[in-house]
């Protein structure tokens, strides 16, 4: 039976749930297969994703007016504010760099 649970009567749903009334035992269980371990260690792991070697987070200070415009510019061209701010800085370093050579 493929009932979804909201759609069966007491009789069913007491049925198809016999099995979570059994006191689980961890001694019982099996070792994760290499998949499982892969899914177990990403969820285990909040965090940002990695980018590049890693990324810190900083505190700046920056002028209202100018943040908001930053939000807007980034939300209107699909980006967050991070990467609007990081690709504004490789621009400036690229442009100081090319200006000494």
């Amino acid at each position: 039976m493929n009932k979804k649970y909201w759609e069966m009567n007491a009789e069913e749903l007491a049925d198809a749930t016999r099995t979570f009334d059994k006191e689980f035992s961890a001694r019982k269980s099996k070792p994760l297969g290499a998949a499982d371990r892969l899914l177990h260690r990403k969820a285990a792991k909040p965090g940002r994703p990695r980018v590049g070697k890693g990324a810190y987070r900083i505190n700046i200070t920056v002028e209202q007016q100018l943040l908001a415009r930053t939000d807007r510019f980034a939300k209107n061209h699909g980006l967050t504010r991070s990467q609007l701010i990081a690709h504004a800085l490789r621009h400036e370093m690229a442009g100081v760099a090319a200006n000494r050579s």
